[in-house]
């Protein structure tokens, strides 16, 4: 099992944000897509691949996992310690990001292999992202 809890400022930006432009390939002789992380999804993605360097397992889960997230906010607008946060980022474009960057440092082979995932936010006073990973 891996589990950690990392204190930051969770990003709100999601990996949905990705953009596409359109170019012409003269090898081609047509126009074709070119999709681009804007900075703001650079950033985001950085932010995560940092805080989740230092919790790198020394090998690769490689069968089926369960993931359990926890995402906290810091606490805004009158919002109590452990209020259900309930606006955006949705869960799915928000964890998917995370996924990604895991995949990436090593974590699993493939985020394919997240056969249950458990994804919470909330508001609270130590805002930041528990993550734990169980072989199952």
């Amino acid at each position: 099992m891996i589990e950690f809890f990392m204190p930051m400022i969770p990003p709100e930006t999601t990996h949905q944000q990705k953009k596409v432009r359109v170019v012409f390939d003269k090898k081609k002789n047509k126009h074709v897509p070119i999709f681009y992380e804007p900075e703001s999804l650079a950033a985001a993605r950085s932010k995560l691949t940092t805080h989740l360097s230092k919790h790198v397992p020394p090998e690769k889960v490689t069968g089926p996992v369960r993931m359990v997230t926890k995402w906290i906010f810091p606490l805004i607008n009158g919002h109590q310690n452990g209020d259900w946060k309930y606006t955006k980022p949705d869960n799915g474009n928000m964890n998917k990001l995370l996924e990604d960057c895991m995949e990436e440092l090593g974590f699993y082979k493939n985020d394919a292999q997240i056969s249950s995932l458990i994804v919470e936010k909330f508001w609270g006073e130590v805002p930041g992202i528990y993550i734990k990973i169980e072989e199952l």
